[in-house]
Protein backbone atom coordinates (compact mmCIF):
# COMPACT_ATOMS: atom_id res chain seq x y z
CA UNK A 1 0.00 0.00 0.00
CA UNK A 2 1.51 3.19 -1.19
CA UNK A 3 -0.33 4.98 1.25
CA UNK A 4 0.91 3.60 4.60
CA UNK A 5 -0.73 3.79 7.67
CA UNK A 6 2.39 5.93 9.08
CA UNK A 7 1.71 8.75 6.63
CA UNK A 8 -1.92 8.85 7.68
CA UNK A 9 -1.15 8.87 11.17
CA UNK A 10 1.38 12.18 10.53
CA UNK A 11 -1.23 13.96 8.68
CA UNK A 12 -3.68 13.18 11.53
CA UNK A 13 -1.31 14.18 13.97
CA UNK A 14 -1.01 17.91 12.35
CA UNK A 15 -4.85 18.07 11.37
CA UNK A 16 -5.54 17.14 15.13
CA UNK A 17 -2.99 19.98 16.97
CA UNK A 18 -5.90 22.51 15.27
CA UNK A 19 -8.79 23.15 17.48
CA UNK A 20 -10.90 24.02 14.27
CA UNK A 21 -13.91 24.62 17.15
CA UNK A 22 -17.21 25.91 15.26
CA UNK A 23 -18.26 29.23 14.59
CA UNK A 24 -14.56 30.39 14.88
CA UNK A 25 -11.95 31.22 11.88
CA UNK A 26 -10.88 27.62 10.12
CA UNK A 27 -8.01 29.79 8.63
CA UNK A 28 -5.59 28.02 9.64
CA UNK A 29 -6.24 24.47 9.36
CA UNK A 30 -7.54 25.39 6.11
CA UNK A 31 -4.33 26.66 5.33
CA UNK A 32 -2.43 24.03 5.91
CA UNK A 33 -4.55 21.73 3.82
CA UNK A 34 -3.96 23.91 1.04
CA UNK A 35 -0.44 24.34 1.24
CA UNK A 36 0.19 20.79 1.89
CA UNK A 37 -1.71 20.41 -1.96
CA UNK A 38 0.26 23.24 -3.24
CA UNK A 39 3.43 21.06 -2.08
CA UNK A 40 1.81 18.34 -4.37
CA UNK A 41 1.39 20.04 -7.43
CA UNK A 42 -2.72 20.41 -6.75
CA UNK A 43 -4.52 23.91 -7.18
CA UNK A 44 -6.68 24.25 -4.38
CA UNK A 45 -9.65 26.99 -4.15
CA UNK A 46 -10.74 28.30 -0.72
CA UNK A 47 -14.41 29.35 -0.54
CA UNK A 48 -14.98 31.97 1.99
CA UNK A 49 -17.84 32.62 3.68
CA UNK A 50 -19.26 36.28 4.12
CA UNK A 51 -17.14 37.11 7.41
CA UNK A 52 -14.06 35.96 5.65
CA UNK A 53 -12.93 34.26 8.82
CA UNK A 54 -14.39 30.72 7.73
CA UNK A 55 -13.84 27.89 4.56
CA UNK A 56 -14.66 25.73 2.90
CA UNK A 57 -11.88 23.89 0.48
CA UNK A 58 -12.55 22.19 -3.03
CA UNK A 59 -9.58 20.75 -5.05
CA UNK A 60 -9.78 18.35 -7.99
CA UNK A 61 -6.69 16.14 -9.31
CA UNK A 62 -6.86 14.65 -12.61
CA UNK A 63 -9.24 15.93 -15.52
CA UNK A 64 -12.15 18.68 -14.81
CA UNK A 65 -14.33 16.28 -16.50
CA UNK A 66 -17.92 14.42 -15.24
CA UNK A 67 -17.71 10.75 -13.78
CA UNK A 68 -15.30 11.93 -10.91
CA UNK A 69 -15.40 10.65 -7.35
CA UNK A 70 -15.31 13.55 -4.49
CA UNK A 71 -14.24 12.74 -1.02
CA UNK A 72 -15.67 14.88 1.35
CA UNK A 73 -15.30 15.84 5.54
CA UNK A 74 -15.89 18.36 7.54
CA UNK A 75 -12.26 20.12 9.23
CA UNK A 76 -14.09 21.51 12.58
CA UNK A 77 -14.45 19.27 15.75
CA UNK A 78 -16.94 19.92 18.79
CA UNK A 79 -15.79 21.90 22.08
CA UNK A 80 -13.90 19.46 25.02
CA UNK A 81 -14.76 21.98 27.53
CA UNK A 82 -16.08 20.23 30.82
CA UNK A 83 -15.06 16.82 29.94
CA UNK A 84 -12.91 14.52 31.37
CA UNK A 85 -10.33 13.75 29.46
CA UNK A 86 -7.31 11.69 30.51
CA UNK A 87 -4.95 12.58 27.39
CA UNK A 88 -4.29 16.03 25.77
CA UNK A 89 -6.92 16.47 23.60
CA UNK A 90 -5.81 18.52 20.74
CA UNK A 91 -2.23 16.13 20.22
CA UNK A 92 -2.58 12.83 18.96
CA UNK A 93 -1.79 10.01 21.34
CA UNK A 94 -1.19 6.49 19.80
CA UNK A 95 -1.76 3.48 22.51
CA UNK A 96 -1.77 -0.18 21.21
CA UNK A 97 -4.42 -0.27 18.06
CA UNK A 98 -5.86 3.10 19.03
CA UNK A 99 -5.05 6.68 18.41
CA UNK A 100 -6.65 9.34 20.65
CA UNK A 101 -7.34 13.00 20.05
CA UNK A 102 -10.36 15.42 19.65
CA UNK A 103 -11.67 14.78 15.52
CA UNK A 104 -9.31 11.65 15.32
CA UNK A 105 -12.83 9.73 14.14
CA UNK A 106 -14.58 12.83 13.67
CA UNK A 107 -13.87 13.27 11.20
CA UNK A 108 -9.87 14.19 10.70
CA UNK A 109 -8.91 10.50 10.61
CA UNK A 110 -10.78 10.47 7.40
CA UNK A 111 -9.14 13.70 6.04
CA UNK A 112 -5.69 12.05 7.19
CA UNK A 113 -6.42 9.44 4.75
CA UNK A 114 -7.58 11.19 1.57
CA UNK A 115 -4.85 14.06 2.16
CA UNK A 116 -2.20 10.36 2.61
CA UNK A 117 -3.06 9.25 -0.68
CA UNK A 118 -2.65 12.33 -2.54
CA UNK A 119 0.93 11.93 -3.83
CA UNK A 120 -0.27 8.61 -5.73
CA UNK A 121 -3.27 10.21 -7.40
CA UNK A 122 -1.05 13.00 -8.42
CA UNK A 123 1.24 10.51 -10.45
CA UNK A 124 -1.68 8.11 -11.51
CA UNK A 125 -2.66 7.80 -14.88
CA UNK A 126 -6.22 9.25 -13.93
CA UNK A 127 -8.79 9.12 -16.60
CA UNK A 128 -11.35 10.65 -14.07
CA UNK A 129 -11.10 13.19 -11.85
CA UNK A 130 -10.73 12.84 -7.64
CA UNK A 131 -12.02 15.77 -5.69
CA UNK A 132 -11.13 16.75 -2.39
CA UNK A 133 -14.46 18.94 -0.79
CA UNK A 134 -13.95 19.74 2.86
CA UNK A 135 -16.50 21.72 4.97
CA UNK A 136 -16.34 23.98 7.67
CA UNK A 137 -19.07 23.95 10.70
CA UNK A 138 -20.35 20.50 10.07
CA UNK A 139 -21.31 20.34 14.15
CA UNK A 140 -23.60 22.83 14.45
CA UNK A 141 -25.71 21.69 11.53
CA UNK A 142 -24.50 21.80 7.90
CA UNK A 143 -23.39 25.48 7.70
CA UNK A 144 -20.83 25.42 5.63
CA UNK A 145 -21.31 23.17 2.67
CA UNK A 146 -24.58 23.90 0.98
CA UNK A 147 -22.49 26.59 -0.62
CA UNK A 148 -19.49 24.38 -1.05
CA UNK A 149 -22.32 22.30 -3.02
CA UNK A 150 -23.65 24.90 -5.09
CA UNK A 151 -20.06 26.50 -6.16
CA UNK A 152 -19.38 22.87 -6.73
CA UNK A 153 -22.16 22.16 -9.13
CA UNK A 154 -21.05 25.80 -10.31
CA UNK A 155 -17.55 24.15 -11.37
CA UNK A 156 -19.84 22.66 -14.18
CA UNK A 157 -18.61 19.15 -13.01
CA UNK A 158 -20.96 16.16 -12.29
CA UNK A 159 -19.27 13.55 -9.71
CA UNK A 160 -20.53 9.97 -9.82
CA UNK A 161 -19.74 9.64 -5.98
CA UNK A 162 -19.52 11.87 -3.14
CA UNK A 163 -18.53 10.03 -0.36
CA UNK A 164 -18.91 12.10 2.80
CA UNK A 165 -16.62 10.17 5.16
CA UNK A 166 -18.22 10.20 8.77
CA UNK A 167 -17.09 7.30 10.90
CA UNK A 168 -19.31 4.20 9.85
CA UNK A 169 -16.94 1.66 10.42
CA UNK A 170 -16.85 1.29 6.75
CA UNK A 171 -20.29 0.34 6.56
CA UNK A 172 -22.39 2.06 3.58
CA UNK A 173 -25.32 4.73 4.72
CA UNK A 174 -27.55 5.51 1.78
CA UNK A 175 -29.45 7.66 3.54
CA UNK A 176 -30.01 10.01 6.90
CA UNK A 177 -32.55 12.22 8.37
CA UNK A 178 -33.05 16.06 8.27
CA UNK A 179 -33.30 18.88 10.50
CA UNK A 180 -34.34 21.71 11.93
CA UNK A 181 -32.77 23.31 14.40
CA UNK A 182 -34.25 26.08 16.42
CA UNK A 183 -34.12 28.83 19.68
CA UNK A 184 -37.27 30.26 20.20
CA UNK A 185 -37.00 33.02 23.08
CA UNK A 186 -40.38 33.95 24.93
CA UNK A 187 -40.25 37.62 26.18
CA UNK A 188 -43.68 38.56 28.87
CA UNK A 189 -44.23 41.20 30.94
CA UNK A 190 -42.64 40.61 34.59
CA UNK A 191 -44.90 41.57 37.57
CA UNK A 192 -45.97 40.24 41.37
CA UNK A 193 -47.16 36.70 40.92
CA UNK A 194 -50.16 37.83 43.43
CA UNK A 195 -51.84 38.88 40.72
CA UNK A 196 -50.90 37.23 37.50
CA UNK A 197 -53.21 39.58 35.21
CA UNK A 198 -50.77 42.60 35.94
CA UNK A 199 -48.26 40.89 33.76
CA UNK A 200 -47.34 38.01 30.90
CA UNK A 201 -45.58 34.95 31.83
CA UNK A 202 -43.14 33.88 28.83
CA UNK A 203 -42.08 29.89 30.77
CA UNK A 204 -46.44 29.97 30.98
CA UNK A 205 -46.82 30.52 26.71
CA UNK A 206 -43.15 28.47 26.59
CA UNK A 207 -44.43 25.88 28.56
CA UNK A 208 -47.76 25.96 25.72
CA UNK A 209 -45.54 25.70 22.93
CA UNK A 210 -43.75 22.72 24.47
CA UNK A 211 -47.39 20.70 24.89
CA UNK A 212 -47.87 21.49 21.06
CA UNK A 213 -44.76 20.08 20.00
CA UNK A 214 -45.23 16.83 22.30
CA UNK A 215 -48.88 16.33 20.70
CA UNK A 216 -47.20 17.08 17.04
CA UNK A 217 -44.57 14.40 17.98
CA UNK A 218 -47.31 12.11 19.26
CA UNK A 219 -48.71 12.62 16.16
CA UNK A 220 -45.72 11.68 13.84
CA UNK A 221 -45.72 8.56 15.83
CA UNK A 222 -49.21 7.73 15.23
CA UNK A 223 -48.16 7.91 11.24
CA UNK A 224 -45.25 6.07 10.87
CA UNK A 225 -43.96 6.08 7.06
CA UNK A 226 -44.55 2.43 5.71
CA UNK A 227 -41.79 0.52 4.42
CA UNK A 228 -39.26 3.13 5.70
CA UNK A 229 -35.66 2.76 5.83
CA UNK A 230 -35.30 4.74 8.51
CA UNK A 231 -35.49 4.28 12.50
CA UNK A 232 -37.97 5.45 13.59
CA UNK A 233 -40.29 5.48 10.47
CA UNK A 234 -41.64 9.34 11.41
CA UNK A 235 -40.79 13.00 11.97
CA UNK A 236 -39.51 13.61 15.55
CA UNK A 237 -39.41 16.50 18.14
CA UNK A 238 -37.13 17.84 21.04
CA UNK A 239 -37.17 20.36 23.29
CA UNK A 240 -33.00 20.01 24.71
CA UNK A 241 -33.17 22.86 26.61
CA UNK A 242 -35.24 25.86 28.41
CA UNK A 243 -34.12 28.50 30.75
CA UNK A 244 -35.99 31.84 32.15
CA UNK A 245 -37.60 33.09 35.20
CA UNK A 246 -36.06 34.90 37.90
CA UNK A 247 -38.14 33.87 41.12
CA UNK A 248 -41.41 31.75 41.89
CA UNK A 249 -42.77 34.88 43.32
CA UNK A 250 -42.01 36.96 39.93
CA UNK A 251 -44.43 36.50 36.74
CA UNK A 252 -41.21 35.37 34.32
CA UNK A 253 -40.36 37.81 31.90
CA UNK A 254 -38.13 35.77 29.92
CA UNK A 255 -38.05 32.05 28.52
CA UNK A 256 -35.38 30.65 25.79
CA UNK A 257 -36.19 26.93 24.49
CA UNK A 258 -33.56 24.85 22.09
CA UNK A 259 -35.36 22.68 20.31
CA UNK A 260 -35.25 20.54 16.90
CA UNK A 261 -37.55 18.98 14.09
CA UNK A 262 -35.69 16.02 12.57
CA UNK A 263 -37.69 15.08 9.16
CA UNK A 264 -37.78 11.97 7.62
CA UNK A 265 -36.98 11.72 3.67
CA UNK A 266 -39.05 11.69 1.27
CA UNK A 267 -40.42 14.85 3.77
CA UNK A 268 -38.57 18.01 3.49
CA UNK A 269 -40.58 18.87 6.96
CA UNK A 270 -41.84 22.40 5.52
CA UNK A 271 -45.42 21.57 6.44
CA UNK A 272 -44.77 20.90 9.91
CA UNK A 273 -42.81 23.98 9.91
CA UNK A 274 -45.16 26.28 9.07
CA UNK A 275 -47.78 24.70 11.53
CA UNK A 276 -44.89 25.23 14.24
CA UNK A 277 -44.86 28.68 13.01
CA UNK A 278 -48.04 29.50 12.54
CA UNK A 279 -49.08 28.06 16.10
CA UNK A 280 -46.37 30.74 17.62
CA UNK A 281 -47.68 33.66 15.52
CA UNK A 282 -51.33 33.21 17.46
CA UNK A 283 -49.39 33.29 20.68
CA UNK A 284 -47.92 36.19 20.30
CA UNK A 285 -50.90 37.45 18.92
CA UNK A 286 -52.57 36.20 22.42
CA UNK A 287 -49.58 37.37 24.81
CA UNK A 288 -49.65 40.83 22.85
CA UNK A 289 -53.76 41.46 23.22
CA UNK A 290 -52.85 43.21 26.56
CA UNK A 291 -48.93 43.97 26.54
CA UNK A 292 -48.31 45.14 22.43
CA UNK A 293 -44.35 44.51 24.36
CA UNK A 294 -44.59 40.79 24.87
CA UNK A 295 -42.72 39.22 21.83
CA UNK A 296 -41.72 35.77 20.71
CA UNK A 297 -38.56 35.43 18.55
CA UNK A 298 -37.24 32.47 16.77
CA UNK A 299 -33.42 32.59 15.94
CA UNK A 300 -32.29 29.53 13.15
CA UNK A 301 -29.51 27.71 14.02
CA UNK A 302 -29.30 25.56 11.27
CA UNK A 303 -30.97 23.85 8.47
CA UNK A 304 -29.85 20.06 7.22
CA UNK A 305 -31.50 18.40 4.97
CA UNK A 306 -31.77 14.33 4.74
CA UNK A 307 -30.06 12.16 2.47
CA UNK A 308 -32.84 10.52 0.17
CA UNK A 309 -32.88 6.93 0.54
CA UNK A 310 -31.77 6.20 -3.25
CA UNK A 311 -30.95 2.23 -3.98
CA UNK A 312 -30.12 3.14 -7.74
CA UNK A 313 -28.07 6.27 -6.72
CA UNK A 314 -24.31 6.07 -8.41
CA UNK A 315 -22.79 7.11 -4.63
CA UNK A 316 -24.07 4.13 -3.63
CA UNK A 317 -22.74 1.82 -6.95
CA UNK A 318 -19.66 3.39 -6.56
CA UNK A 319 -18.82 2.68 -3.10
CA UNK A 320 -20.25 -0.57 -2.99
CA UNK A 321 -18.25 -2.20 -6.01
CA UNK A 322 -14.91 -0.80 -4.58
CA UNK A 323 -15.88 -1.99 -0.58
CA UNK A 324 -17.70 -5.31 -1.16
CA UNK A 325 -20.22 -4.02 0.99
CA UNK A 326 -23.71 -5.67 -0.13
CA UNK A 327 -26.22 -3.92 2.55
CA UNK A 328 -26.52 -0.85 3.22
CA UNK A 329 -28.27 1.09 5.84
CA UNK A 330 -30.17 4.35 6.79
CA UNK A 331 -28.87 6.73 9.77
CA UNK A 332 -30.90 8.96 12.23
CA UNK A 333 -28.02 11.60 11.86
CA UNK A 334 -27.35 14.41 9.94
CA UNK A 335 -24.87 14.90 7.88
CA UNK A 336 -23.28 17.15 4.77
CA UNK A 337 -24.34 14.17 2.53
CA UNK A 338 -27.96 16.10 2.28
CA UNK A 339 -26.60 19.11 1.29
CA UNK A 340 -24.67 17.96 -1.80
CA UNK A 341 -27.55 15.15 -2.44
CA UNK A 342 -29.90 18.06 -2.63
CA UNK A 343 -28.28 19.80 -5.23
CA UNK A 344 -28.04 16.94 -7.55
CA UNK A 345 -24.56 15.53 -6.80
CA UNK A 346 -24.95 11.54 -6.26
CA UNK A 347 -23.97 11.11 -2.32
CA UNK A 348 -23.09 8.20 0.45
CA UNK A 349 -21.62 8.22 3.75
CA UNK A 350 -18.88 5.92 4.19
CA UNK A 351 -15.97 6.37 6.84
CA UNK A 352 -13.69 4.99 9.14
CA UNK A 353 -14.04 4.32 13.19
CA UNK A 354 -17.11 4.24 14.84
CA UNK A 355 -19.73 7.36 15.64
CA UNK A 356 -19.64 5.91 19.19
CA UNK A 357 -16.30 7.17 19.87
CA UNK A 358 -16.99 10.27 18.24
CA UNK A 359 -17.98 13.74 20.61
CA UNK A 360 -16.61 11.61 24.32
CA UNK A 361 -13.82 12.35 26.29
CA UNK A 362 -10.47 10.72 25.05
CA UNK A 363 -12.15 10.60 21.26
CA UNK A 364 -10.30 7.72 19.34
CA UNK A 365 -9.65 5.43 16.01
CA UNK A 366 -8.51 2.59 15.96
CA UNK A 367 -5.52 1.92 13.20
CA UNK A 368 -7.48 -0.91 11.66
CA UNK A 369 -9.98 1.27 10.31
CA UNK A 370 -7.46 3.77 9.01
CA UNK A 371 -5.45 1.12 6.75
CA UNK A 372 -9.81 -0.01 6.05
CA UNK A 373 -9.83 3.33 4.66
CA UNK A 374 -6.54 3.54 2.93
CA UNK A 375 -7.10 0.16 1.22
CA UNK A 376 -10.42 1.28 -0.04
CA UNK A 377 -8.71 4.73 -1.47
CA UNK A 378 -6.02 2.49 -3.22
CA UNK A 379 -8.93 0.82 -4.82
CA UNK A 380 -10.73 4.08 -5.71
CA UNK A 381 -7.07 5.64 -7.44
CA UNK A 382 -6.86 2.33 -9.69
CA UNK A 383 -11.07 2.76 -10.56
CA UNK A 384 -10.80 6.37 -11.87
CA UNK A 385 -7.68 4.90 -13.87
CA UNK A 386 -9.78 2.48 -15.92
Amino acid sequence: MAATLNTALALLDYLVRFPSLPGQSNLTIAGYIHDYLKDHGVYAELIHDDSGERANLLATIGPAIDGGVALSGHMDVVPVDGQAWTRPAFELTRDGGRVYGRGAVDMKGFLACALAIVPDLVTAPLKRPVHLAFTYDEEPGSIGAPGLARHFVATGMKPAAVIVGEPTEMKVIAGHKGGFERCTRFTGVAGHSSDPGRGVSAIHYAARFITFLEGLGQEFAAKPLPDSPFQPPFNTVNVGTIGGGAGRSIIAEDCTLDWELRVTPPDDGIAPMQRIEAFLTDLETEMQAAFPQASIVTEEVSNYPGLRFDPDSSALDVVRQLSGENSFTAAPFGTDAGCFDREGLPSVVFGPGSIDQAHIPDEYIETSQIEACLAFLEGLRARQCR
